[in-house]
């Protein structure tokens, strides 16, 4: 039976490119020691020599070894080691052996090192290439930022990924037909159990053969979906001999999904709407070694504003995310690329800044393209939550690179300040024509290795792509920023289904969906800040989220609640200057009350009318309009109270900050040192209110065997070194990152502000362990 374990710590790190270091016997021991999932961009300085798209912080060539230790009974073993995510251009040895190597940075991939083990010390060796940091549209990161996990069993098991258990159909009485595909290496038979919530039995199966497919009927079936996101869980046993030799178990739910042309979306028998969001994989200051935890805290408030979908945009997630979305309710399009054979344009110099360069993916597709397409599929087939494919984001994009004669002049949805041209059809670039080709070969990787699921592409040029031949590859047709296309492209393929897989947070595009029952839902653009696809120095990020690069809602956050959930709420917000058409993206949650200026305060309900009260004094009730009312007025100093039915809000000027507040998400962390805890830190005056308007720089230490991995405010512009143990806070907020250590005892996180104020915060108590 296989046993599997992390092998993320005590890993030594060399940031250069080392020759020799791949040799078993090199001597590492001044290396740096490091944790994984490690990210080393973090810890350089920000700095305009490298590129504005993946957010000014460095790549490079970085070198990992880890030294480890198997028993003497290893012999005759099947020994595999995985690695969840290493960006990029992997290289591995072991032993001096050379395994071999893989390109994409977002790509899980095995190597059978039993040849190569042996009982006592072993050394693995890691050579990770990222040489040019304008090779993405976005923050990447750079190093081993996913898990390595270590696997020892018998010869005779089941394959990788090699078990797959899907919902073949929904019975009337409550029963479901299963469908469980395995495959083995060596072995003569399976057996299959299904086990409830509570780990009872509930339904089995057992064949024959190295490879098949069974069915199983699943009586009084409790259905998944993101309001009751039940799991269950199949024990699946290898045979061999009449001997179990593997054993595997996994979670899995009962759900149907269905798409249709003219009802959009069907949620095992109901129609249902998709309220999704695309999300890039860093978190700031982490960069994208991201802990399971820290996506925890950010899904429970996207859950909170009434979302229920995720798009991975535009790469394979981190298996743990797919885990969480599982348990906790999402419904996700799993997207593999961002681009094909064409390279896109890259931003060096600041978000369409011109010249872009073209390094990336595009690079290594032809080669790499079936296996890392396949392999996602393979590994996140049996998630739930996984409801349809893409194969490909935006890979039509107009003039970048592909052109088509039938449009002289074309323009996408970001291409402000473009080159004319750029923008003109020219017979010397690819033509896009070529995309139908590619998608057809891509669909039949994804329907061989999954027949279960849609396969889609996210378009940004529908109007080409539907009459090129590439639309015609897909089951589903997502159209980003199409909003206008919708009626007319309905009317004209009537047969076809089409969805937001990309729209702004402009209550408009969701009214577009709530007009059409034809159009599935929407996924917004974005859920989450991230780093990189900046406007330029010294801006580090992307401010499209709904909640800030330190996990805090924004004020669009709340105009999607308003549009998005049921349970009533209101939310104040204040914007300097009569703002009201700009609306979401200039509202604070800060009242300064200045009487030389003049404010726009904006209320947030799903409620159906408001009023807003300075001191005590009526500015008027108002109609809320998709979920914000605002008014216009001259400031004073004093209280801002907006009413809503029962609830209401307030804002005061002058808050004075008092006190530094440290909300531990995470008590009584296990000294195991891997273990993450997060900490929001406020500060507010003598009586809980936040001092958003008092912004001061926070000195962290940590008490007891920890480190701080990082530090975010979330504030777009604020450039202080990831690596610096200090910070201004941004509208009163921050989070500060803890990583355990392996040392029993107290922990504690205390901050000490440049005016005098401190607070601390334990994290584990007297004799914790891991």
């Amino acid at each position: 039976m296989a046993a599997h374990e992390t092998l993320n710590k005590n890993w030594l790190f060399y940031y250069g490119d080392e020759p020799g270091a791949d040799f078993m016997g090199y001597d590492d021991r001044a290396w740096r020691r490091v944790t994984l999932p490690h990210d080393w961009a973090p810890s350089f300085c920000f700095s305009r020599a490298h590129s504005s798209g993946t957010g000014y912080l460095p790549g490079g060539v970085g070198w990992y070894r880890k030294h480890f230790y198997l028993p003497e009974d290893i012999a005759g073993k099947r020994v595999t080691l995985t690695f969840l995510g290493v960006y990029k251009h992997a290289r591995v040895w072991i032993n001096s052996n050379y395994l071999g190597g893989r390109a994409y940075g977002y790509s899980t991939f095995s190597f059978d090192v039993s040849p190569f083990v042996r009982p006592g010390e072993n050394v693995l060796a890691v050579r990770v290439e990222h040489a040019e940091t304008a090779d993405s549209r976005w923050y990447t990161g750079s190093g081993i930022y996913r898990s390595v996990l270590l696997s020892v069993g018998e010869p005779a098991c089941f394959s990788e990924n090699g078990v797959f258990v899907s919902t073949a159909a929904l019975r009337p009485g409550g029963a479901a037909d299963l469908r469980v595909q395995w495959e083995t290496a060596g072995c003569d038979g399976a057996r299959f159990t299904v086990l409830d919530a509570c780990g009872n039995a509930v339904a089995a199966a057992e064949a024959r053969g190295a490879a098949g497919s069974v069915p199983v009927r699943l009586e009084n079936a409790l259905l998944w979906s993101p309001e009751r996101p039940y799991l269950y869980s199949l024990r699946c046993e290898a045979l061999s001999g009449g001997r179990v030799t593997d054993t595997e178990t996994l979670p899995f739910g009962v759900r149907e999904v269905r798409f249709t042309p003219d009802r959009g979306m069907f949620l095992n028998g109901e129609n249902y709407i998709m309220k999704g969001v695309c999300v890039h994989h860093d978190a700031g200051c982490l960069g994208a070694a991201v802990p399971e935890n820290v996506w925890a805290r950010r899904l429970l408030k996207l859950k909170n504003m009434g979302c229920n979908a995720l798009r991975t945009a535009h790469n394979p997630p981190d298996p743990a995310l797919l885990g969480l979305c599982d348990r906790l309710g999402f419904l996700v399009m799993d997207e593999a690329f961002d681009e094909w054979e064409g390279a896109k344009n890259k931003w060096w110099q600041g978000h369409n800044v011109y010249p872009p360069k073209r390094f990336g993916y595009a690079e290594d597709f032809p080669f790499w393209h079936e296996a890392d397409l396949r392999g996602m599929i393979l590994r996140d087939r049996c998630h739930p939550s996984v409801i349809l494919w893409s194969i490909g984001n935006e890979v039509d994009y107009p003039n970048d690179p592909y052109v088509t004669p039938l449009f002289h002049e074309a323009l996408g949805n970001n291409d402000g300040g473009k080159p004319a041209a750029e923008r003109v059809y020219d017979a010397r670039k690819p033509d896009a024509s070529r995309l139908a080709a590619v998608s057809k070969e891509l669909v039949a990787v994804a329907r061989a290795a999954d027949g279960t699921r849609p396969v889609l592409s996210a378009l940004s040029f529908p109007e080409l792509s539907t009459r090129t031949g590439f639309a015609d590859t897909l089951d589903v047709w997502g159209y980003n920023y199409r909003e206008n296309l919708y009626d007319m492209h309905h009317a004209q393929f009537p047969d076809r289904v089409i969805f937001g897989s990309e729209n702004g947070h402009d209550p408009a595009g969701w009214q577009a969906v709530l007009d059409r029952p034809f159009i599935a839902g929407q996924f917004l653009w974005t859920g989450i800040d991230f780093l990189g696809e900046c406007r330029g120095w010294p801006e580090r990020i992307s401010g499209a989220g709904a909640l800030d690069l330190a996990g805090f809602e924004k004020a669009v956050f709340y105009q999607r609640k308003a549009l998005w959930s049921a349970e009533p709420f209101v939310k104040l917000a204040v914007s300097p200057g009569e703002t009201e058409r700009a609306g979401m993206w200039t509202d604070r949650f800060v009242y300064e009350g200045d009487p030389c200026k003049t404010y726009t305060a904006a209320c947030y309900t799903n409620l159906p009318e408001a009023e807003l009260f300075l001191n005590g004094r009526s500015l008027g009730r108002k109609t809320l309009l998709h979920g914000r009312a605002a008014w216009t007025f001259q400031g004073e100093p004093g209280e801002l109270t907006v009413r809503a039915g029962c609830l209401s809000d307030t804002l005061c000027s002058g808050v004075p900050a008092e006190k530094i507040l440290l909300s531990a998400v995470e008590f009584s962390l296990p000294a195991d040192g891997e273990s993450v805890a997060q900490i929001e830190v406020t500060l507010t005056d003598r009586s809980g209110r936040t001092a958003a308007a008092a912004d001061t720089e926070i000195r962290y230490q940590v008490w007891g065997d920890g480190e701080i991995l990082g530090i975010e405010n979330g504030r777009p512009d604020d450039l202080t070194p990831y690596a610096a143990p200090y910070r201004k806070t941004y509208f009163g907020r921050a989070v500060v990152y803890v990583r355990a250590g392996t040392a029993p005892g107290p922990l504690t996180l205390c901050a000490f502000a440049e005016n005098g104020l401190f607070a601390a915060v334990p994290l584990q108590e007297e004799g914790a362990n891991g």
